[in-house]
């Protein structure tokens, strides 16, 4: 018996030894894992920001229950470094904060999600009397009856200039269909959620974010503002910047009231304690968690997420932040525990896919390599510099060559010519509600057209021109036939 337990005594200090020598290997082992993912993420995002003419972004990740990496990338325009406590606008990211601020107050009994809004200000006297169906959720889940169309928002002139300004949109406005019955995105509703927050909880709806949001997470560096000037104003904001033919170029961006649906300025140290509290269950209750990351009544859209579930991923929420000149992206992979969200000083571009930086973390992530795409903002914005050169050789060559064969022209020919010339200022003068009727319903100023469309806009600019002063020599023409009775 005592030679036995001598010989499990050797065996056991054996094994140890053994661990012992094997630790310090192991840990290098995955010391050096994390440092080849992290500089894969540092390539991929260099390559992916040069790729697609972005001067400056902030990338934030969560796992488990750290932050995994957050940095930022590029330089303001005097040339000092983008860090991870560079403060960048969230735009829309900023419904998920509100929408819990909502929740909040639902726990303590202050709101019902159900409860119809106007019950909330009886002062209230809407014309259309479906207003009155509003309730919480409907407005949460973007199924209000409001759009852009019958209620703007970007185009509004004058623009709000306080949540309480709000209210005035339900009196005279008339739903474009009943609550609860279809989904239409439209920043207002948030407005009138943030405007709830603040007549409910008697606390200012920015002092109650920082107070009940921001400072129990840790969120030091994040605010939020009201209107984008206030983005314009604060100098430690990097400059955002439009896209148009291969440049990147600097830009204020234009007067919008944003408190509610996306007036959060964060960086990317705190949008990672953000995604990180999003599975650690620390912000509402259990019950209302699981709302809060589900999808809506009638589309994936619930509070401020959009709420997915797939084979691979899991359970999902995500969201995409849009301005004129600064953009984000964020995903949480609840099952997985990992949070990705990057900000851009750059906006809406209809050749850049931001999405596309999501999905390649997302694969560095799991140890998969993240697929390249030609068709990025760089090699398109090349194609639409030579397509525009080429519009300028054919409008040369074709203006000499209809002077120099003044063929004869009936009036037929010369009505065929004409609307087949009028098609670029057709497109140009459509691209208004096109893009509204691309964009689900979204009404757009020119101003946004231009800096999404900056490129394409040119080039139809450049076709139209030549296409006139083509037209006008046709018609030159068709008069001087007319006159030696050939017409």
């Amino acid at each position: 018996m005592l030679k036995l337990k001598k010989k499990m005594y050797i065996t056991i200090s054996c094994l140890l030894l053994v661990c012992s020598m094997c630790a310090n290997p192991m840990f290098a082992t995955e010391a050096r894992d994390r440092t080849e993912v992290l500089r894969d993420i540092d390539e991929f995002m260099d390559r992916s920001m040069k790729a697609n003419n972005i001067s400056a972004a902030s990338l934030a990740i969560a796992s488990n229950d750290e932050v995994f990496y957050a940095k930022g990338y590029g330089t303001f325009a005097d040339g000092q470094s983008v860090t991870d406590d560079t403060p960048l606008p969230i735009a829309s990211l900023s419904k998920s904060f509100t929408a819990l601020a909502v929740l909040q107050l639902a726990e303590n009994g202050q709101i019902d999600l159900d409860a119809a809004y106007a019950s909330y200000f009886p002062e209230l006297s809407p014309q259309d009397p479906r207003v009155r169906d509003i309730t919480v959720r409907h407005l949460l889940n973007q199924t209000s009856g409001l759009n852009d169309k019958i209620n703007p928002d970007m185009t509004r002139t004058p623009q709000f200039q306080s949540l309480h300004e709000a209210n005035r949109l339900l009196t005279e406005v008339q739903l474009v269909h009943s609550p609860g019955t279809a989904y239409s995105y439209h920043n207002p509703n948030y407005v009138l959620l943030a405007n709830l927050v603040e007549s409910v909880s008697g606390e200012r709806f920015t002092d109650y974010l920082k107070k009940h949001i921001f400072e129990p997470l840790g969120m030091s560096h994040t605010f939020s503002v009201t209107t984008t000037q206030q983005i314009n104003e604060n100098k430690t904001i990097p400059l955002g910047h439009y896209l148009s033919l291969g440049r990147s170029i600097e830009q204020t961006e234009p007067l919008w009231f944003i408190e509610g649906p996306a007036g959060i300025v964060s960086t990317a140290k705190d949008m990672s304690l953000w995604m990180l509290a999003q599975y650690q269950g620390r912000l509402v209750s259990p019950a209302l968690m699981k709302q809060y990351h589900s999808s809506g009544v009638i589309s994936p859209y619930g509070m401020g997420w959009l709420a997915d579930q797939g084979k691979s991923s899991g359970r999902t929420i995500s969201h995409s932040g849009i301005f004129w000149t600064y953009k984000s992206e964020e995903m949480v992979y609840l099952d997985e525990q990992m949070g990705i969200a990057v900000m851009f000083n750059s906006g809406l571009n209809t050749f850049v896919n931001y999405s596309a930086f999501i999905d390649g973390i997302t694969d560095i992530m799991r140890g998969e390599k993240p697929e390249t795409s030609f068709l990025n903002g760089r090699n398109m914005e090349t194609v639409m510099i030579a397509l525009i050169l080429a519009t300028l050789v054919w409008g040369v060559y074709a203006y000499y060559r209809i002077l120099r064969r003044k063929k004869r022209l009936t009036i037929r020919k010369l009505i065929l010519i004409t609307m087949g010339r009028l098609v670029p200022i057709l497109i140009l003068l459509s691209l208004s509600p096109l893009v509204t009727f691309i964009g689900g319903g979204r009404v757009l100023p020119w101003f946004g057209i231009w800096t999404t469309l900056s490129s394409p806009m040119i080039w139809l600019v450049v076709w139209s021109l030549f296409n006139l002063v083509h037209l006008a020599c046709y018609v030159y023409i068709y008069v001087e036939n007319k006159k030696n009775g050939y017409a």
